[in-house]
């Protein structure tokens, strides 16, 4: 019995395997003209480049020069701030609420197994899928998603060649770490990365391929080699402005989510705050220049006429604003993102769009982009309208959704933010007048409406939390189930 199953199984695998290929070898000899895609993630960097004004003294000329060639949109927002969740949103089209994938150490294939991927879907419609760095979250690469990966499709990232310091700005906290290093760009992991990416450009593509470039930078801890430190004085550094008194009007949840007693405290106590932003501008130096190498390979590269580039960063990041440092929050430091659009014969190239969109919205924008079947659960709502028209309202309003945790959310309009938290308690910012977030309006009984029209965006349904599951598995082989059949109906 056994060997008739086994056999069984190497038939049908074979019969994959041999209709994949099939579809592959004939649509490069129909000569399929679906455009490539050039998937640039970087990991845990805000709105601190030049085009989106985070912070005055950032230097992105690359990423500013990427934007000029399609579309910035300004009011970009993560699924999630933190790396695993926002991933898995992107990469699969689903939102936290509806996979249970809310935190780092979620073994997501475990939790959605049968979850479609953005490569894989790409994959079974004839695309080559490849790529290097980091795209999933570190602990969780995927396999199934690549036809070729570097360093290989179960090692995203390749390592850095220079000796590491220990503890360099004293706080003694593992990771949370800045100082320039004695290194040449080439020593570093993510220079390795991008050598492989560019390499990857300069082939003449048989068939529509998907390239994958993930950049670890800025990402802890911040070492950089010293002539990017060098483009920011220590004793010229600007701090993000933080009010006496801003968590005053902020409900319990909100300051235990900003946890001022911890990170932002030591870094105060130690006068590490201006070293820390030097860190990080030197870190986004750094990652800047190698944009610009792929950048470089990409206007080179035979395959640039036919190929949509995407830029997007997985969630944003606190350098003390709200006494918070770090991602794992819901104000807008921790949440907005960039992201930029460029496709072949762009017309509305170095235009802006202002409408709130979020990552998860990806995913179904490269499918009609690239004239791909779209699957029936993804969540997110398709960008090329925006992309058609930037300026305009295209249709019923927009809105972006981030999920913190299972119940903790912020809605997202084009002028206001909106927070719950899982106690019930809520924030309201108007950014036209608060741009920075210091005052919470959810108490104001003039802003009712406006309350009321946001609450209207939250999730009917917040599926249980990983840990729960395996504490409750009848509640876990239900979430595994509707899952499984979600699947089933996109048609996996």
């Amino acid at each position: 019995m056994l060997r008739l199953t086994l056999c069984a199984s190497l038939l049908l695998s074979g019969l994959v395997f041999s209709s994949s290929a099939s579809f592959a070898a004939d649509a490069a000899a129909e000569g399929d003209s679906r455009p490539n895609v050039l998937f640039i993630a970087v990991d845990d960097l805000n709105d601190w480049i030049g085009q989106l004004g985070g912070h005055p003294q950032s230097k992105t000329p690359n990423i500013d020069r990427l934007a000029e060639r399609g579309v910035l949109f300004r009011k970009a927002y993560c699924a999630a701030p933190a790396c695993n969740p926002s991933r898995v949103a992107i990469m699969t089209g689903r939102r936290p609420s509806s996979t249970g994938v809310y935190t780092n150490p979620d073994p997501w294939r475990k939790i959605i197994p049968d979850a479609v991927t953005l490569p894989q879907h790409l994959q079974k419609n004839g695309y080559y899928t490849v790529g290097s760095g980091k795209i999933y979250h570190g602990s969780f690469p995927d396999p199934a998603s690549w036809d070729e990966y570097a360093p290989s499709k179960t090692k995203q990232t390749f390592g850095d060649l220079y000796k590491k310091p220990k503890n360099a700005n004293g706080l003694d906290k593992s990771h949370f770490d800045w100082a320039p290093v004695d290194a040449t760009v080439a020593e570093t992991g993510d220079a390795q990365t991008v050598e492989f990416v560019t390499a990857q450009l300069q082939k003449e593509w048989g068939q529509p391929t998907f390239l994958a470039c993930g950049i670890y930078r800025p990402h802890l801890p911040w070492f950089a080699p010293k002539e990017f430190f060098d483009q920011y004085p220590l004793d010229q550094i600007q701090l993000p402005e933080v009010p006496q008194g801003d968590l005053d009007d902020i409900p319990a949840a909100g300051v235990k989510m900003a946890r001022p007693e911890g990170d932002h405290a030591a870094v105060v106590k130690n006068d590490q705050w201006p070293n820390a932003v030097q860190g990080y501008l030197a870190s986004i130096a750094f990652t800047d220049h190698l944009i610009g190498k792929v950048l470089d390979a990409y206007d080179a590269s035979p395959n640039k006429d036919n190929t949509i580039l995407v830029f997007w960063t997985d969630h944003g990041w606190h350098l003390g604003e709200k006494q918070h440092w770090r991602k794992f929050a819901l104000w807008e430091p921790a949440t907005r993102v960039p992201l930029i659009i460029v496709t072949p014969e762009m017309q509305n190239a170095g235009e802006v769009c202002d409408q709130p969109v979020n990552l998860v919205d990806v995913y179904p924008t490269l499918l009609e982009l690239c004239g791909v079947e779209r699957q029936a659960d993804l969540e997110g709502r398709s960008l090329v309208p925006l992309l058609n028209n930037p300026a305009g309202k295209n249709g019923s309003p927009w809105y972006s959704l981030t999920t913190h945790g299972r119940n903790n959310h912020a809605v997202r309009s084009k002028d206001l933010r909106y927070i719950r938290y899982a106690d019930g308690s809520e924030e309201l910012y108007d950014h036209r007048t608060d741009p920075e977030e210091y005052q919470n309006l959810a108490g104001n009984s003039n802003m009712s409406d406006v309350l009321q029209e946001l609450r209207a965006q939250l999730p009917q349904e917040n599926v249980a939390e990983w840990k729960k599951q395996n504490k409750n598995p009848k509640a876990g082989n239900a979430v595994k189930q509707k899952n499984k059949k979600q699947s089933s109906a996109a048609g996996k």
